[in-house]
């Protein structure tokens, strides 16, 4: 995602590329109509991470989640049910506050998970 573009330009130094993949993730989530994503951005990080409260199943789906696969590809790469895949995936989104699988992956970004 455009966010995660942003955050990892930021985290090698190039401000111009992470501005300007902010802006274009900014007006994304505007066009979409996603509040909650489109809040977060503005809003800073803690200290404290919510990552500190996933569990090491939560931090493994939710690094895969980061490389794009789908909740089946998840399922069938970790030998479990979709529907536990899911469970997970809804318990991470929550602990961690994000709306979206691009929010999840660019938040994993920003906290050093993958």
């Amino acid at each position: 995602s455009r966010l995660a573009l942003s955050r990892a330009c930021r985290g090698l130094g190039d401000s111009d590329g992470a501005r300007l993949s902010l802006d274009a993730a900014r007006t994304l989530f505007e066009q979409l109509g996603a509040a909650r994503d489109l809040a977060a951005l503005d809003q800073p990080r803690t200290g404290t991470s919510a990552a500190q409260n996933l569990t090491p199943r939560e931090l493994q789906v939710l690094r895969l989640v980061a490389t794009g696969k789908t909740n089946r590809m998840i399922a069938e790469h970790l030998q479990l049910s979709e529907k536990t895949i899911d469970r997970h995936v809804s318990n991470i989104f929550n602990k961690i506050d994000v709306a979206s699988r691009s929010a999840a992956t660019a938040y994993a970004y920003e906290h050093g998970l993958i």
